[in-house]
């Protein structure tokens, strides 16, 4: 199959599995490829990019005609606090928030280029020691600082489900991000979390079902 048959396979799942499909954005992953691969994507109307280093997006930038298909450039992986200020002058959204330092940092570099950053919340909710993002406990400590910093928009949260073939742990775990995003809507962040970035190209599908609106698929796009 093609990238473009591929994408639009995808994005007919988003209107079969997600319960709110209109509120739902693919994010293409785009570590593995190269930028004539990208050029593939962008054609189809798809113009979130998720990648996971700084260096990665620097050269991919130099590459691609970004006012002609108005990129919007999503970091997805282990942000170093010291590469922020290489991005913070054009990213589009930050899915890693997995520390207060981390944040702080955004925050002083939006405010340097006079922007508001939106990011997500990143939490190990199954609290796998090889996955990056917060534990919940220590999060709930740091809540009434981030809501401090006013040159980022804490829109969402972000979740890795582990690789495993029980669909049911992986359900659990998506479903959860859900309902803590309902609590915390309620009893810190007044409404202002939109966002659940969850879900890759093994389990989008149950990401979806259980609220994803952020999907962040790649090797499914390329195969």
């Amino acid at each position: 199959m093609t990238i473009k048959e591929n994408i639009l396979e995808i994005l007919d799942d988003i209107k079969k599995y997600s319960p709110n499909p209109e509120k739902v954005k693919l994010v293409a992953v785009t570590k593995y490829v190269d930028s004539d691969t990208i050029k593939e994507v962008l054609k189809t109307g798809v113009n979130i990019l998720g990648e996971n280093k700084v260096q990665v997006i620097e050269e991919k930038r130099k590459e691609l005609p970004e006012n002609e298909y108005d990129i919007k450039w999503h970091f997805i992986g282990n942000l170093q606090k010291n590469k922020v200020k290489y991005i913070a002058s054009y990213i589009d959204m930050v899915h890693s928030i997995n520390k207060l330092s981390l944040a702080e940092e955004i925050d002083k570099r939006a405010k340097s280029h006079n922007r508001k950053i939106d990011v997500l919340l990143e939490i190990n909710i199954s609290e796998e020691e090889s996955k990056e993002g917060y534990i919940l406990k220590e999060l709930l400590e740091d809540i009434p600082k981030l809501l401090k910093l006013e040159n980022i928009n804490i829109c969402g949260l972000m979740t890795m489900a582990p690789f495993e073939e029980d669909e049911e742990k992986i359900r659990t775990i998506f479903r959860n991000l859900r309902l803590l995003k309902e609590k915390w809507n309620k009893e810190y962040f007044n409404g202002q979390l939109k966002e659940l970035s969850m879900g890759m190209s093994q389990d989008y599908k149950i990401a979806l079902e259980e609220g994803a609106t952020l999907i962040r698929v790649g090797s499914k796009i390329y195969k």
